[in-house]
């Protein structure tokens, strides 16, 4: 019996489990630091969260879902999707609730893991944390003197004030621009503090209605030809954002017509025009976002923060801006993989100082030195314009086959240095030049280094990453 270890019951997790526990010589148990999985979709609760994927693609492969509400389904109805799969696949029986990883380390023969429950050991480590699971917020003078609520979007609560407060919103990522629509009008005023404007294209979003939903479960192929179309819509944004010119000025085009219909004041115009690559950062999909900027209880604030008051927020300029509700909508530490988890390789070598200078792993899922180890969603496996489900989903698959190498073997499964550090290499060379280095983003670390970005299409990691080959491994 191979036993192994999942850290982490979201998307990523729960499709590792489903994977290793079609063979029953595994014995599966996944530690959760919640009460509840689902990860993102668990802790993201503000106003207006929802999908930015269509839910076809947005979604397991092999558990496709005919009751979805719409295209782009709001948050809770995503977190009852993943724990029906979870149910349906036998997975939340393997769930430790409440269990949170401290360290893991590898005593020549197993894992060594230490957590808020106690010890296990592991013949295999998945750590399955995810890249968006720490907020980050950022550090201003005088954010301990604030009298008012100060929250992250990720720590949202039914009982953060929203009527008839003044808000501050910090940020204009993918959280804010769902955030800000959903209570704009409900507030007494909002401050939307932009540091780059983002690049923005019309949501397709629609209700899907009881045809629909009575053809997809009368006639389940259906859902696969949506899956597929919606598929190829991604190819065209894909290929805008990595090199491609004619989908560039397509998508571009787009943008800009959306911008100038819906912003009709030139001053504000100006304000939401992007001076960045397309695409550099994540391009966000939205109809709500440049409407509700435009709202006159809404302002748009591009001066520099320089302090947080007792009463709010002071910029550059010397204007005090007085809220109730300060929001970080301000992303999260991606580049961090797997802190704060202290893991400890082959020869007591620490994973932090391999990753000293950006996080890396071959096929993004496993590194030299750590035997035995493998990520699901780790370094330079993000995507910047399709699913990462469907990443997700490749990686569980080379999982299971890396596990039945170990289970069949008599030694630990360690990829080959010289195969990593060649795979590295061209990793990063593709990504010196490719969009993401045009500007300073979540994708890069504060050395300028891509460290979450596949610089490919979908289909070539899948099918690099398809067939585990036993030349790779020491």
């Amino acid at each position: 019996m191979t036993r192994i270890v999942i850290i982490g019951a979201g998307f990523g997790g729960i499709a590792a489990a489903a994977e290793l526990i079609k063979d029953s010589r595994n014995d599966v148990t996944i530690l959760e630091k919640a009460d509840r999985i689902g990860g993102v979709w668990r802790d993201n609760t503000y106003p207006g969260c929802a999908c930015d994927i269509p839910a076809p693609l947005y979604s397991y492969s092999f558990a496709q879902n005919p009751a979805w509400s719409r295209r782009f389904p709001p948050h809770q109805e995503i977190l009852t999707y993943l724990e029906k799969c979870a149910a349906d696949l036998g997975v939340t029986e393997l769930i430790r609730f409440g269990t949170e990883v401290t360290a893991a380390e590898w005593d020549g023969s197993r894992w060594l893991i230490s957590t808020t429950g106690g010890a296990l050991k592991a013949d295999v480590l998945v750590p399955a944390v995810g890249q968006l699971s720490r907020p980050s917020v950022p550090s201003l003078p005088g954010a301990e003197t604030f009298r008012g609520v100060a929250v992250h979007t990720a720590h949202w609560t039914p009982d953060v004030p929203v009527e008839g407060q003044r808000i501050a919103v910090i940020g204009t990522g993918a959280s804010a621009i769902q955030l800000v629509p959903a209570i704009a009008g409900r507030a007494a005023h909002i401050d939307v503090f932009q540091r780059t404007p983002p690049w923005t294209l019309p949501k397709p979003d629609r209700r899907y209605g009881r045809a629909r939903h009575y053809a997809y479960r009368k006639v389940p192929v259906l859902m696969q030809a949506s899956r597929a179309g919606t598929w190829l819509l991604t190819l065209v944004t894909g290929a805008a954002v990595t090199g491609n010119r004619i989908a560039d000025r397509l998508v571009r085009g787009v943008s800009n017509v959306q911008r100038r219909i819906q912003v009709r004041d030139p001053a504000l115009r100006a304000k939401v025009t992007p001076d960045e690559p397309m695409g550099c950062k994540r391009v966000l999909f939205t109809n709500a976002w440049l409407p509700a900027l435009a709202r006159p209880d809404v302002d748009l604030v591009t001066e520099k923060i320089v302090a947080v008051t007792e009463d709010g927020i002071r910029t550059a300029d010397g204007v005090d801006h007085p809220c109730d509700v300060l929001v970080y909508g301000t992303g999260f530490a991606a580049t961090e993989f797997l802190v704060p988890i202290r893991v400890t390789g082959r020869d007591g070598v620490a994973l932090d100082d391999v990753w000293r200078e950006g996080a890396h792993a071959y096929l993004g899922v496993t590194v030299p030195g750590f035997p035995n180890m493998f990520l699901v969603y780790g370094p330079n496996t993000n995507t910047g314009n399709t699913s990462v489900i469907y990443f997700h989903e490749v990686q569980a698959r080379y999982i299971a086959q890396a596990v039945r190498l170990v289970a069949h073997g008599d030694k630990p499964l360690e990829v080959r240095a010289e195969r990593a550090a060649g795979y590295d290499a061209e990793i990063q060379s593709r990504l010196a030049g490719s969009v993401w280095t045009g500007c300073q983003s979540w994708y890069r670390n504060a050395s300028g280094r891509v460290v979450t970005n596949w610089p490919g299409k979908a289909q070539e990691y899948r099918r690099r990453a398809a067939r585990v080959d036993r030349s790779d491994f020491r």
